[in-house]
């Protein structure tokens, strides 16, 4: 006997990261416009980065989002962060992750009209 508990469905998930000096309410402000653009949810918190830039190994502290939502909206997503991410070489991972047919449901519904544009 099946359940949508455990019938796998696939779901978008985006990592980025925004700069330390952000306080929280811009953070959040940075959330509500990905949640505009089809976002089903956004987790954020702060992390520590290794990273090399300009020849230079570097650390720095930033916010870590990791955004879900269903692939119908990854094009407007990925433009939508393109468009506003302050980073001149912003960090955009996108994966595919097994999901239960309930939680892929749910992140599909209510997605603005043009999210999937």
């Amino acid at each position: 006997m099946s359940s949508p508990l455990f019938m796998p469905e696939q779901l978008l998930i985006i990592l980025t990261t925004l700069p330390s000096e952000w306080d929280e309410y811009r953070v959040g402000s940075f959330a509500q416009l990905l949640l505009e653009s089809g976002a089903a949810c956004i987790e954020y918190s702060p992390v520590q980065s290794v990273y090399r830039w300009e020849g230079q190994v570097t650390s720095s502290k930033e916010w870590k989002l990791e955004i879900k939502s269903s692939f119908s909206c990854k094009k407007r997503l990925l433009d939508v962060l393109s468009l506003h991410h302050p980073y001149d070489v912003p960090q955009l991972v996108y994966l595919s992750a097994e999901t239960s047919e309930l939680y892929a449901t749910w992140a599909s519904q209510d997605l603005p009209k043009d999210a999937g544009e």
